[in-house]
């Protein structure tokens, strides 16, 4: 896959970043509705970059927690379509935190990107939220997509599930036309007729299932198979030293909106709806193929406090078969890629 240099990824990216802007100082925060006692110290902007999943962030952008919470600070959210496009904006120095799948944050880990990142955050562990989806009767398996078009945004957690399956059933990737495309393009060539199947996440996931496709393999199936696939938050290193009063209210942001899906998903549901553009109904149906983790459970050695670190750098070495980045870093290069720092001050709050 072609990479942009970041200053062009940057320049590139500029406008869908600034038409995606909302909040920042045309947003004023209210101290009283912060759900613990607000932070009036801080005065910086925080540059968030986001993307229209059903999880916590969305959550945290719809009822302005964050706003709340750093009624000072100016906060200033941009929508991005993939986490390949986060990765470009955080090449060109545009983003301080922003979301992204655990195949981008490891190819912004490695070779030849190199970013001066770290992931702060998992938003989610995905399961079937992420799905092939094939036309009603095109094939039952992997296999029979050979020499066929499949769609999904390159680069991203869907695509890594997608050669991971590929590879787990001895294909070779080469057998299939793989088009790289993102969400909101799938859905049109889809009906258009141009594409067999795509991997993708839900808006368009649940759009193509309407329009007759089936589902016959999931990332909870690629998981199952040992390779699991995250929603992260990766935040810029030198943001993340010199912040980190606004790295804790937001982590407690974060923690408060997962609380929220476990315990009062109606609620969080509609906050969701607003943000993805789906009915509350379907938002809270989307959340099924999730699994959300409370700061408590990401600081453990499963997640945040050890094994992530491991998970990426094997993530690493599969995007390498693939072509996917230039070379893998040390081991221990992923293993800094991950701060529990933030996480462990949302769950000393708890």
């Amino acid at each position: 896959m072609k990479k942009l240099s970041p200053l062009l990824g940057a320049a590139l990216l500029a406008p869908l970043a600034l038409a995606g802007c909302v909040g920042g100082g045309d947003t004023e925060g209210d101290a009283s509705a912060c759900p613990w006692e607000a932070d009036e110290s801080v005065d910086t902007t925080v540059r968030i970059g986001y993307q229209k999943i059903p999880n916590g962030d969305v959550v945290v952008k719809d009822q302005g927690i964050l706003e709340d919470c750093l009624p000072n600070a100016t906060i200033e959210w941009s929508n991005f379509a993939s986490g390949g496009d986060v990765i470009q904006a955080f090449g060109g120095d545009s983003l301080d935190i922003g979301l992204v799948g655990s195949s981008p944050a490891t190819r912004a880990l490695s070779e030849p990107l190199n970013l001066p990142v770290q992931v702060i955050w998992i938003h989610d562990v995905i399961g079937a939220a992420e799905s092939l989806v094939v036309r009603d009767g095109a094939a039952t398996d992997i296999a029979g997509l050979k020499g066929k078009t499949i769609a999904t945004p390159f680069g991203s957690t869907a695509h890594f599930s997608l050669l991971q399956a590929i590879a787990d059933a001895g294909e070779d990737p080469a057998d299939y036309n793989l088009v790289n495309s993102e969400p909101e393009q799938i859905a049109p060539a889809w009906s258009r007729g141009d594409i067999d199947a795509a991997w993708i996440w839900d808006p368009t996931l649940s759009e193509l299932k309407a329009d007759g496709g089936e589902v016959i393999l999931t990332s909870e199936d690629t998981a199952a198979a040992g390779k699991p696939t995250f929603d992260l938050a990766i935040a810029d290193r030198d943001f993340v030293a010199d912040n980190e009063a606004v790295l804790d209210a937001w982590a407690r942001a974060q923690d408060y909106a997962v609380e929220q899906i476990t315990s009062d998903p109606d609620k969080a549901a509609e906050s969701i709806a607003v943000e993805v553009g789906v009915s509350t109904d379907e938002a809270k149906a989307q959340l099924d193929g999730y699994v959300f983790l409370r700061a408590s459970d990401q600081v453990g050695e499963e997640y945040l406090g050890g094994k992530l670190g491991s998970d990426l750098f094997s993530t690493a070495q599969f995007l390498l078969t693939q072509d996917s980045i230039a070379a893998v870093a040390d081991e221990s290069v992923y293993a800094d890629g991950v701060n529990a720092g933030p996480a462990q001050a949302a769950a000393d709050a708890e």
